[in-house]
């Protein structure tokens, strides 16, 4: 009796949050997905949700557990970071955008809408490019939308965690994890952050690398599918905001009460922005 009593209490309306494993170009891709507690039904179009670099699908834990009431949520970790196979030679965005698109395959959706952050911005931005039937809608965040003078100072701030034999960068990747997300953010999100870096190694400078040498500009324009940009206040505040010129009819909200721990520290503040356009 004690137990049935303490089952009854467990929320019927909790998504069912899993995780598991699919075939991409580069070996196996790593998935978390929310359920719906319905089981399916009467849900609405799923969402794909792309993480920043050098984070992973786990960037994603407690926006799963809202967005996941009325839909099925995925995250994959994009190839290199997170449980997700690596690369073997330095991938473009393309490279990336494609592996993410045999997730896609394998899983037959026929729409599907799309939320990016940073690196996953453009990745979503590719995918909508190159699927214009299949992805929906395109929710784009903290885009890089570099200039020539912005350039040196992303590639600076995301720099590579290279290890010293004596452990001494441990301290230094530490502090630009706190530095990253500012004082008002657990610390716990700053760590889950730190050790998502440290794992990355070198594909981490893989990414920053493909998210320089893609062509924003002439890319972004090519979206035709509705968007919407969100502008928390991180590194990327003014570049998110040349958006405007690149997809002047995208909805533009900016999020100043919010920074680059949006996801992890906020996630209510994000589906808060967001869930009249997914639901549209």
């Amino acid at each position: 009796m004690a137990k049935a009593t303490q089952i009854s209490k467990i929320p019927a309306t909790q998504p069912r949050v899993r995780r598991g494993y699919f075939e991409c170009r580069y070996g196996q891709l790593h998935v978390h997905n929310a359920i719906p507690p319905g089981g399916g039904f009467e849900e609405g179009t799923s969402l794909l949700c792309l993480h920043r670099a050098p984070l992973s699908g786990r960037q994603f834990e407690r926006f799963l557990l809202l967005a996941g009431h009325d839909r099925s949520v995925y995250a994959p970790d994009v190839p290199g970071f997170g449980d997700t196979d690596a690369p073997t030679a330095r991938p473009t965005l393309v490279d990336y955008a494609g592996a993410i698109g045999d997730f896609l395959d394998s899983m037959r959706f026929r729409q599907i809408d799309v939320l990016g952050h940073q690196l996953g911005a453009l990745i979503a931005a590719e995918l909508a490019i190159a699927r214009p039937k299949q992805i929906r809608r395109v929710v784009l965040v903290s885009v890089p939308a570099l200039t020539d003078a912005d350039r040196e100072a992303f590639r600076l701030a995301q720099g590579p965690a290279t290890a010293a034999a004596d452990g001494s960068h441990l301290m230094s990747e530490w502090q630009r994890a706190r530095d990253a997300y500012g004082p008002g953010v657990p610390a716990e999100v700053a760590a889950n952050a730190f050790a998502d870096r440290l794992r990355s190694g070198t594909q981490g400078a893989w990414a920053t690398s493909a998210i320089l040498q893609y062509p924003v500009r002439e890319r972004l324009g090519l979206v035709t599918q509705p968007s919407l940009v969100l502008r928390p206040k991180d590194g990327l505040w003014e570049a998110t905001q040349r958006v405007r010129e690149l997809l002047p009819k995208a909805r533009l909200i900016d999020l100043p009460e919010q920074g680059q721990g949006l996801f992890e520290a906020s996630p209510e503040a994000a589906f808060e922005a967001m869930k009249d356009f997914i639901r549209g």
